[in-house]
């Protein structure tokens, strides 16, 4: 019951063509054509122009990312300065709580 059954490959049916016989042919040279004249290259990519108005829209957009990136950061450092200490006020006052039991005993 919890055994895998492993499917049988099927018999192919009907009629089954043999393959075909490839003869080899022979190879003829043809004549030599003369290679084209050589062209300039066509330039793969256009160039860019900077304008002043792109290149104002660059350093704005830059400008803008390390602004977002800086804030960014900065909270979460933040977030990690301000759990430490929390954990570290915890631990004092847990500290003291324990040592002022303690004395009472």
């Amino acid at each position: 019951m919890l055994r895998p059954k492993i499917p049988t490959m099927p018999t192919p049916t009907g009629h089954v063509t043999p393959p075909a016989v490839v003869e080899p042919t022979a190879i003829v040279p043809a004549t030599q054509t003369p290679p084209p004249a050589l062209l300039a290259p066509a330039p793969s990519r256009p160039t860019v122009q900077l304008t002043p108005g792109t290149a104002l829209a660059l350093v704005g957009g830059g400008t803008a990312v390390v602004l977002v990136v800086g804030a960014v950061l900065v909270s979460m450092l933040l977030a990690v300065a301000i759990t430490g200490v929390s954990a570290a006020v915890c631990a004092v006052v847990l500290r003291s709580l324990l040592a002022s039991e303690a004395k009472r005993r």
